[in-house]
């Protein structure tokens, strides 16, 4: 699907967190993230596991039951970078594919569309972007697009979030506060 808004924003979202990947320091891996339980490696094993699953669920049209816990773990081994670099190729090549984002995901939520799971995928890499900017000292602005595309994609399931364990609690944001610092203040982040 040639000069789609939605692959493109994906595309983007990849590269963003690439370039972040690409510059951690051998001393960084161990280092803490705004994410309280994860380490910088907890965090790319994280986003790379998520794109491992986009081949599965997309191309293949597997379940996740089907797909088990085939990436839980360590996904990263040896070479965290090339680990990422793979992973990140394998699901911008299947989203990418003719008809793909006219497909149906199984995902453990229920039947989803594509279009929907690209977004939420972008979300997570965006917001993860900051993360792991954060974490290794990184310019922590993100493109606009990116802000706008994520802000509209987690905004009406943000309170459940919170709630899943999984995110911190929204921080109220000040009435002046720019689009990105309403994201991050969104998903329990203090920029």
């Amino acid at each position: 699907m040639p000069g789609s808004p939605l692959l493109d924003r994906h595309q983007e979202a990849l590269d963003l967190f690439s370039s972040h990947v690409h510059a951690v320091r051998d001393d960084q891996w161990g280092a803490p993230t705004p994410c309280s339980e994860w380490s910088v490696r907890d965090l790319v094993n994280h986003l790379t596991g998520e794109q491992l699953w986009v081949p599965d669920l997309v191309r293949e049209g597997r379940s996740v039951a089907e797909v088990g816990d085939a990436y839980d773990g360590d996904v990263l081994g040896d070479d965290p970078v090339a680990a990422w670099d793979r992973a990140a190729e394998g699901a911008r090549r299947a989203f990418a594919e003719e008809g793909a984002l006219d497909r149906t995901v199984a995902l453990s939520s229920g039947d989803t569309a594509a279009t929907a799971y690209c977004s939420q995928m972008v979300m997570d890499a965006v917001v993860h972007s900051w993360d792991l900017a954060r974490a290794i000292g990184a310019d922590e602005r993100l493109p606009g697009p990116l802000v706008d595309l994520a802000y509209r994609e987690v905004t009406p399931y943000a309170d459940a979030l919170a709630g899943s364990g999984l995110f911190a609690d929204p921080v109220p944001s000040p009435p002046d506060a720019d689009a990105q610092t309403r994201l991050l203040n969104l998903l329990g982040r203090r920029p």
